[in-house]
């Protein structure tokens, strides 16, 4: 089951969340800094890698004191390769097989590779179809996905393309 739903990643209930990171990391977007303020010092602790992860990579940390037990980061920039269609594309497929391998039942993620200079929210939330929609057909985990947006408008953009496609 799919459902987008206007809310703050921060505090959708699910067993992991999806976060899209750089490369070290990082938080993407200004309003994922929400995620490391709430999470504290427990989740703050796991944002430290050894080196540089590849962009289309995803890994787990926990979730410190979000209201989910577990994060899956999404690499989709880095120093030298900026946010992209095929980045974002490989970091949810990614971040959907981390799922699967973990047998999260329940996923929440924001609309990935959104933002200034980066993707329109139209080809954002295709990507998003599309990966889901493969990934869905063969796997059995995630069973629920939540699409978290920012504004009415988003959902209504967001369910629009999901109604588009066959499923």
């Amino acid at each position: 089951m799919i459902s987008v739903v206007v809310d703050d990643l921060a505090f959708v209930e699910a067993d992991a969340v999806v976060r899209p990171a750089t490369d070290t990391l990082e938080p993407t977007a200004a309003s994922l800094r929400q995620l490391e303020r709430i999470g504290g010092p427990g989740f703050q602790q796991q944002l430290k890698t050894q080196a540089p992860l590849a962009v289309g990579a995803a890994t787990v940390t926990g979730g410190g004191d979000l209201e989910s037990k577990f994060v899956i980061h999404a690499i989709i920039r880095s120093m030298s390769e900026p946010v992209s269609r095929t980045g974002v594309r490989r970091a949810l497929v990614s971040a959907l097989r981390q799922a699967a391998a973990w047998q999260f039942r329940a996923v929440a993620m924001p609309l990935i590779g959104t933002g200034p200079g980066n993707l329109a929210l139209e080809e954002a939330a295709g990507i998003i179809c599309d990966v889901l929609h493969s990934h869905l057909r063969d796997q059995a985990f995630p069973s629920e996905v939540k699409i978290v947006v920012g504004t009415d408008e988003d959902r209504t953009v967001m369910e629009n393309l999901l109604r588009m496609r066959e499923w």
